[in-house]
């Protein structure tokens, strides 16, 4: 909650900031670049309005003594809003009538204007931190973005050098089933030797057989 009413405060802080250094250059400007001028003031006052009307509502759901804190600092605010108003109501009139309402509200002035410039140099303080926080995190965004790059150049390298393995793979288990093809030949066709060897080795046996069967017979 404070958080959120701290973010409202900063976008105050420039909005007003703005605010007056727009009215400054009302009362030393005329003709068209005036009016446009006062045109931006007057949205940028609304803007404003809307923004201490956020604050209120936040500040209306805390509790206890953050309440009481939070509700002051809305007020004092409104009260620098209402002086900002009137003082671009004053470079709104001619420098007559700015110079006699300048004298009556000067000492009212003075309170609220060094009010303002102590607020305004704490919301320069947080939006210099918040700017130093945004650029500590944009530069770990780039060198989160770079170590990710790397790790894909990684990856995308490891990838090739499986491809290649594999490739590699399939062509040494094409040469072995080559091999076990030209193997498996080898074995059958050394068992078809084998075998007729073996029968014809059988052959010459039964026909040394007869040949001897023959010899004995003749002779008896």
């Amino acid at each position: 909650m404070a958080t959120l009413i701290d973010n409202y405060e900063q976008q105050y802080a420039v909005l007003t900031a703005d605010i007056t250094a727009k009215i400054s250059r009302i009362s030393v400007v005329n003709g068209g670049e005036k009016r446009a001028f006062i045109q931006d003031v007057d949205r940028q006052l609304e803007e404003a309005q809307e923004l201490l009307e956020q604050m209120e509502l936040e500040v209306r759901g805390t509790s206890g003594s953050q309440r009481e804190r939070l509700k002051s600092r809305v007020e004092s605010h409104r009260a620098e809003l209402k002086r900002l108003t009137k003082e671009f109501q004053s470079a709104k009139k001619s420098r007559d009538e700015v110079s006699i309402d300048l004298n009556i509200d000067d000492s009212w002035d003075n309170v609220v204007t060094e009010d303002q410039r102590k607020r305004l140099l704490d919301s320069s303080e947080r939006i210099e931190r918040t700017g130093r926080t945004l650029q500590n995190g944009y530069r770990m965004v780039l060198e989160t973005e770079e170590i990710g790059s790397q790790v894909l150049k990684d990856l995308h390298d490891q990838r090739e050098t499986i491809q290649r393995g594999r490739s590699r793979l399939r062509d040494t288990e094409a040469e072995l089933g080559r091999g076990s093809r030209l193997l498996s030949g080898m074995i059958l066709r050394s068992l078809q030797q084998r075998f007729i060897l073996a029968a014809v080795v059988l052959v010459l046996m039964i026909v040394g057989c007869f040949v001897i069967y023959y010899s004995f017979t003749s002779k008896s």
